[in-house]
């Protein structure tokens, strides 16, 4: 977890982030939201809204009421205490990639189909890592386990491989309740899960105006369990939105408040994360452009309205429409990461190993951004002024022309500086074979999945959650 020590860029003025909210809150009372779940249709009404069919229409003042009632920040609690973090404030959590089908073969140089043994090795490099703090989800999609227990198997394997925070399931109401029972075996009952919140869940929009049912029905079980949820736009502009920035931006907005007012109707104070995992098309070609900066502006917007309305945000990530671990993937990654920190964005989804725009995952990237993260945590948490610090009597007793190389002010801080993973410093004369990164990142990832022990997990712990899974299957 980074805690930043720079205050939030404000990309937009304040007339300008006034001028989206207000508009936002138009569409929210003249066109409305669908909402494909009579269930929830009916909560809103009872809670004020005007509901035509699927359509639910807000008034800017039940928006607002209610919008108020969501908490600033949360703690998200992990098998392991030390591992629990703060969502919101001058924090940024980190958790990987989510939902990739495929995985790029670096030998082979190309991409396959993802497995289980690939989610597990990417849980295992997410525990191993200083910087991740959220495991479990999609973090890639096993299309080697059936769909009935693909949601169980891969929050089994968060469980058993890390004792990180956790990511539960949402695609509907039974596979949620599972992840649930299943927090519940780990932390101790579902009641104390309750009281200290041990699921995070990403709920997306249908863009343009719309959710799912699937999609609501998993929002109505962690509310009412309140767990956190992460309401997120899922556009893409000229497609499923306006082409513009702003347009885009004033539909993702309506869209995510529509979402946290629901939250806040099932169950007052539900935790919930504005959010956006949208897209810039290139209507050139009709493909995404995440690592453009176009989708940076975006992401930095949506951490600002974030602030304004009181609530944590999620955007961003290490994003890159490159097909392979070069050159582009690095730069696209670090511009859109290192950005969006210092927009002040709480939750960071898709934080390492991805390539392809969300489709593949790989092992190379993954610890290429790895190593991003930590460059981009060093500087978000800047660095101590203080007596010790400025040094003024070393500086005196080395005087002009002399040396610190030997001095012990040098060596008490010495250590200061963060050891890289995969970067050179070498020169030339010693550097031996030249190797590119992503060769360097392929054979550390090989060292850290030989050498990784997992945290220990309770015998009866493991045994209860295989136990249950074989119930679901």
């Amino acid at each position: 977890m980074i805690n930043r020590t720079l205050k939030a860029l404000d990309y937009l003025n304040e007339e300008e982030l006034e001028k989206i909210h207000q508009a936002s809150l138009s569409v929210l009372e003249k066109n409305g939201i669908k909402f494909q779940s009579g269930e929830a249709r009916e909560i809103l009404r009872k809670g004020g809204a005007r509901v035509e069919g699927e359509t639910v229409y807000f008034s800017p003042k039940m928006v607002m009421e209610l919008v108020a009632q969501a908490p600033s920040e949360f703690t998200l609690h992990a098998r392991n205490p030390g591992n629990n973090v703060v969502i919101g404030g001058n924090s940024t959590v980190h958790a990987p990639g989510y939902g990739s089908p495929y995985v790029m073969d670096y030998v082979q140089n190309e991409r396959r189909n993802a497995t289980y043994d690939d989610y597990v090795a990417f849980t295992r490099l997410a525990g191993n890592s200083e910087n991740l703090d959220v495991v479990g989800g999609v973090l890639v999609e096993p299309n080697d386990i059936e769909d009935k227990i693909r949601h169980a198997k891969m929050l089994q394997a968060a469980v058993k491989y890390t004792d990180k925070c956790l990511m539960g399931s949402a695609m509907g109401s039974k596979k949620a309740q599972e992840s649930l029972e299943m927090a519940g075996i780990v932390f101790g009952g579902v009641d104390k899960v309750r009281k200290n919140p041990a699921l995070i869940s990403l709920i997306n929009t249908n863009s343009p105006l719309e959710f799912d049912p699937r999609m609501l029905d998993a929002l109505m079980v962690y509310a009412r369990n309140n767990q956190p949820v992460i309401i997120a736009a899922l556009a893409m502009t000229g497609t499923t939105s306006a082409v513009t920035l702003a347009g885009s931006l004033v539909q993702q907005c309506a869209e995510i408040l529509s979402g946290i007012v629901m939250a806040q109707l099932i169950n007052p104070g539900t935790p919930v994360v504005f959010g956006s995992a949208s897209s810039v098309v290139d209507l050139r070609t009709g493909n995404l452009a995440i690592g453009s900066p176009e989708s940076v502006k975006m992401f930095s917007v949506i951490a600002q309205l974030a602030r304004f309305y009181g609530v944590p945000s999620r955007g961003g990530g290490s994003l890159t429409d490159a097909l392979i671990p070069d050159a582009q993937s690095g730069y696209e990654s670090l511009l859109v990461l290192i950005t969006c920190i210092m927009s002040g964005i709480n939750f960071m989804l898709h934080s390492a190993g991805l390539l392809e725009n969300y489709m593949t995952m790989s092992y190379e990237k993954f610890v290429i951004d790895d190593e991003l993260l930590g460059m981009a945590k060093s500087y978000a948490q800047g660095f101590p002024v203080n007596e010790d610090t400025l040094a003024v009597d070393t500086i005196i007793k080395v005087g002009s022309g002399g040396n610190y190389i030997a001095d012990e002010h040098t060596f008490s801080h010495m250590k200061d500086m963060r050891i890289p993973i995969v970067s050179a410093r070498e020169n030339y004369a010693g550097a031996g074979v030249l190797t590119d990164t992503a060769q360097r990142a392929h054979e550390y990832c090989k060292q850290v999945l030989q050498e990784y022990e997992a945290p220990p997990l309770d015998e009866k712990t493991e045994a209860e959650l295989n136990k249950y899974i074989e119930g679901i299957s």
